[in-house]
């Protein structure tokens, strides 16, 4: 869930509060993945764009001590993370590096966890991922259903044209690559990859926004990229306007869903 390149970069800059966010919303959305991938015992797992193991880390425990799980990251402060959260998990191999030019395989399972956005090109990593499972083996990718944090994005934009009098920053950070947000749409796409016996599950979630956990969401997540062009002196009325925002529109809760896409390498 960390990053390759581009505004997954953001997340070396933002480790502390990504941390503090995982368990109310990276958390579950990994352990919705591996129980997808009904990972077994002895099983060889790649887990890409892994950030500090929200699910590499129950996969490591679903495949045991005779199992393996590489999990990739770029992020030097995700990886020293996960090294430290992962010490007693000796199957749990952390690996700083980029995953688009990985080249181990023969996995069993290779997993990415909101990671397809990261690259520069989605298919082209999707498909470099497939490549690395065995023939027969299984891929899982989570990716966010369409409009899903979509309102948090909304917000902040919002509140930096109120704060510093500038129109909003254009596009979105957090998304489905490519606009595969819809269950069909994204199952087709698996397809294009070479998956069969595909799958796509919705992961529902609902993040209570509390005044500290919705700027986490903002501080913690991907949307911290949309903050790098705000001066330091204007943070605090951006945060300030943000809630604001937020109160106004009565947003108690936000949506996180997921998809999860899954199927075998042929």
């Amino acid at each position: 869930m960390g990053g390759q390149t581009g505004l997954c970069g953001a997340f070396d800059a933002a480790a502390a509060d990504f941390m503090a966010l995982g368990r109310f919303l990276w958390e579950p959305i990994g352990a919705g993945a591996v129980s997808v991938a009904d990972l077994r015992p002895g099983e060889r797992v790649l887990d890409a764009c892994c950030g500090a193991g929200a699910s590499a880390i129950p996969a490591a425990r679903s495949v045991g001590r005779h199992g393996l799980v590489d999990a990739v990251d770029l992020s030097e402060s995700m990886i020293g993370e996960l090294w430290w959260l992962s010490k007693d998990l000796p199957q749990l191999r952390a690996h700083r590096a980029d995953v688009a030019r990985w080249s181990t395989g023969d996995y069993d399972v290779v997993q990415s966890v909101l990671g397809l956005s990261c690259f520069p090109d989605a298919a082209a990593g999707a498909e470099h991922l497939i490549s690395l499972a065995r023939p027969g083996g299984r891929a899982v990718f989570t990716i966010w259903r369409d409009g899903a944090v979509q309102e948090a994005d909304r917000h902040l934009r919002r509140a930096i044209a109120q704060a510093i009098g500038v129109p909003p920053p254009q596009g979105r950070t957090s998304r489905a690559p490519g606009g595969l947000g819809e269950a069909g749409v994204y199952a087709a796409w698996l397809r294009e990859r070479g998956l069969v016996d595909v799958e796509v599950s919705v992961n529902p979630l609902a993040l209570t926004m509390t005044p500290e956990t919705a700027w986490l969401v903002i501080t913690g997540s991907g949307l911290r990229a949309v903050l790098a062009k705000v001066p330091v002196h204007a943070l605090e009325p951006v945060r300030e306007c943000y809630l604001a925002s937020l109160r106004e529109e009565g947003l108690a809760e936000l949506d996180a869903t997921t998809l999860i896409g899954s199927g075998r390498r042929s």
